[in-house]
């Protein structure tokens, strides 16, 4: 039987992310000898503007369960609104180019990852390029090279971007939530640039909920991955929660998982071991997930299945964690969710 596959997608929202919580996760990667995918937030950095989430259902319950300040840190709580934001590339792009040189994947989340999950939900096309583009050019201007790697902060997107993945030329995206790789089907066309979803659910998402706290999340987790699925997980991290004080977390899970014969790497290694033609389609639409406030991008039913013209979620039992919220699925069409926030 082949090694299942774990991926480690590390998303980075923040400056103070970038460099503090990056670096840290390398050290701790290189230890461990795995590679990882690193997605980095490309423009200025206006996390306190989300803020303005503090009125929309589940947030505050969000915030206390997850000491948004412990791990954010006051400064970067004002950046945007009493603070200017900070150009994340222009300050931290040597520190980018830090965790390519040392081997790791890298790519794009986004260019302003607050404006991003606020307003992408209802954007046009002309919206959905331009901040698309700045990211991608920006990027370049970093590394020197195009990116090949999107995954959407906060698992938020629309039908503009979905195509707009395809045609920036993107090798593989991280844009959805579900339960294997599959290439995504809008308006019944298939958008050739396969979508590997986050398979299990966040630390975040975990710790408060159901007794779960910082000090047996890493079991949680481990008893979710005790019978590795065919097609592998994807595991999404970020820089400033792993990075920084859940990295004992994080080193316990690398270790755990090695011992459940899991083979670590970055989305680059599933990449290349799959047939893009051999992917199954699926529709895409939103949803909810637990412990995670809003609406987030979820794979769909698959296409044989789609003459019901239901566009749901996948069966909560195929999903390796929580289940998803059947209900809540809906088109991708453009209609602001309730973001889930850099929180």
């Amino acid at each position: 039987m082949a090694t299942p596959s774990l991926v480690l997608k590390v998303d980075v929202d923040t400056l103070r992310g970038t460099l503090e919580g990056v670096p840290r996760l390398v050290e701790l990667f290189q230890r461990h000898r795995t590679d990882a995918t690193f997605l980095f937030s490309l423009g200025p950095d206006h996390t306190g503007r989300a803020i303005r989430r503090v009125f929309r259902r589940g947030f505050l319950g969000k915030v206390k369960r997850t000491s948004i300040l412990e791990h954010y840190g006051l400064k970067t709580l004002l950046y945007g609104t009493l603070l200017p934001g900070p150009d994340i590339g222009r300050r931290a792009g040597d520190a980018m180019r830090r965790v390519r040189a040392a081997g790791f994947e890298t790519g794009i989340h986004c260019w302003d990852h607050v404006y991003w999950q606020d307003h992408v939900a209802g954007a046009d096309r002309e919206w959905t390029v331009r901040e698309m583009r700045k990211a991608a050019e920006r990027y370049a201007d970093i590394f020197g090279a195009a990116a090949t790697v999107h995954g959407a902060a906060g698992w938020q997107m629309n039908t503009h971007a979905l195509w707009l993945t395809a045609e920036l030329g993107f090798t593989c995206c991280a844009d959805a939530r579900g339960a294997h790789p599959f290439l995504p089907v809008v308006s019944g066309e298939t958008i050739r640039c396969p979508q590997f979803p986050t398979t299990l659910p966040t630390l975040d998402e975990l710790i408060g909920l159901d007794g779960i706290t910082a000090d047996n999340v890493a079991d949680r987790l481990l008893a979710l991955t005790a019978t590795p699925p065919m097609t592998g997980h994807v595991f999404t991290l970020h820089a400033e929660l792993e990075g920084m004080k859940f990295l004992p977390v994080l080193d316990r899970l690398l270790a755990g998982w090695r011992d459940q014969g899991y083979r670590l790497g970055a989305l680059r290694t599933l990449v290349s071991e799959m047939a893009l033609d051999t992917l199954p389609r699926h529709q895409v639409g939103y949803g909810t997930v637990p412990g995670r406030t809003g609406t987030l991008l979820i794979q769909g039913s698959a296409v044989d299945q789609a003459k019901s013209g239901i566009n749901s979620p996948l069966d909560p039992q195929r999903w390796p964690g929580p289940g998803y919220d059947r209900s809540a699925a809906t088109s991708p069409r453009p209609s602001a969710p309730d973001s889930p926030g850099s929180y």
